[in-house]
C-alpha cells in the first residue's frame, strides 16, 4: 500500500488512507471485544462474581469513552500525528498484561490500558477520515465504521477459536496483530503530518473565511444533546448484552463457553 506524498491528491478522496484506517479500526475494535469475550475464562480462573465483571466493563468503558473528548479537545489545539501508533502501543501492553493477569487488580489495569489506547485512536482516526475524504464525508465515515463494526464481532469468534481451547495466555499472540497495525499506522501518520496544514487554516498562508452556523446556539446544543442521549442509550444496552450474554446462554441453555461465543459473534 502506497500512501500519497505531500501535495498529491490532497483534494481528492485518498482511498489508501481510508482503507488503512478501516483496517486499523478493525483490529482496534477486535482487541476491545476480546475483553468481554474472555469474561467466562477470567470469572472462572479468578473466581469473580458478576459485580466484579461489571466493574471490569465500567473501567474499560470509562477509559475508552470518557477520555475521548478530552483527547479530541487537546489534539484540536495541539495535533499529534503519531498518536495513533502510540495509542496502539498502549493497547498492546494491555493485551499482554491481561494474558498474564493473576489477580483482579491486574485485570482492571489491563482493560484500562486497552481502553486508553482506544480513546486515543478514535478521535484522531475520525479526524484523519475527514481529512482523507476529499469532501465525500459520508463515504469516508462509512468505510471507517465498517472496520470497527466488523472488528467488534471478530473478537468473540477469535476467542472461541484461539483462546478458549488453549487458555488465557494465548491472548498475548494478538500483540503480533497489534504490531502489524502499528506498521500500517506509521505511513498514515506520516501522511497526516504532511497534510496537517489543511486542518489548521489559521496557520496557512491562504486567507480563509470563517463560516457561521445558520442555527442559533441553543438549537445546536439541543440537537447534540439528543444525539448524545441516543448514543449513550445504545452503548448502555450493548455493553450490558455483550458483558452478560455468554453467561446467560451458559446458565439458561447449558451451552459450552465456546458455543456461547459463537452466538455472541452472530449477535454482534
Amino acid at each position: 500500500m502506497q500512501i500519497p506524498k505531500d501535495g498529491q491528491n490532497v483534494k481528492k478522496t485518498t482511498f489508501a488512507v481510508l482503507w488503512a484506517l478501516c483496517f486499523c479500526h478493525l483490529f482496534n475494535d477486535t482487541f476491545q471485544s476480546i475483553i468481554s469475550a474472555v469474561y467466562p475464562l477470567i470469572k472462572d480462573s479468578l473466581a469473580l462474581n458478576f459485580t466484579q465483571i461489571g466493574i471490569i466493563t465500567l473501567t474499560f468503558q470509562f477509559s475508552s469513552s470518557v477520555f475521548q473528548p478530552f483527547v479530541g479537545r487537546f489534539t484540536d489545539k495541539y495535533p499529534l500525528p503519531y498518536s495513533l501508533p502510540l495509542g496502539m502501543c498502549s493497547t498492546m501492553v494491555g493485551l499482554f498484561c491481561i494474558s498474564q493477569a493473576w489477580n483482579y487488580g491486574m485485570v482492571l489495569v489491563s482493560v484500562a490500558l486497552i481502553g486508553f489506547g482506544s480513546s486515543i485512536f478514535h478521535p484522531e482516526a475520525s479526524r484523519l477520515a475527514y481529512l482523507a475524504s476529499g469532501g465525500r464525508f459520508g463515504l469516508a465515515q462509512s468505510l471507517f465504521q465498517v472496520g470497527g463494526n466488523f472488528g467488534s464481532s471478530l473478537g468473540p469468534l477469535l476467542t472461541a477459536l484461539y483462546i478458549v481451547p488453549y487458555g488465557q495466555g494465548n491472548i498475548a499472540w494478538f500483540v503480533l496483530a497489534g504490531l502489524v497495525t502499528v506498521a500500517i499506522m506509521l505511513p498514515v501518520s506520516r501522511w497526516y503530518q504532511q497534510n496537517l496544514e489543511r486542518l489548521l487554516p489559521h496557520r496557512s498562508k491562504t486567507k480563509t473565511v470563517a463560516l457561521k452556523s445558520p442555527l442559533p446556539p441553543w438549537t445546536v446544543w439541543i440537537a447534540l444533546s439528543i444525539l448524545l442521549l441516543l448514543i449513550f442509550s445504545k452503548y448502555a444496552y450493548m455493553a450490558s448484552l455483550t458483558s452478560y450474554y455468554t453467561f446467560y446462554l451458559k446458565h439458561k441453555f447449558l451451552v459450552s463457553t465456546k458455543a456461547s461465543l459463537f452466538f455472541l459473534f452472530a449477535f454482534l
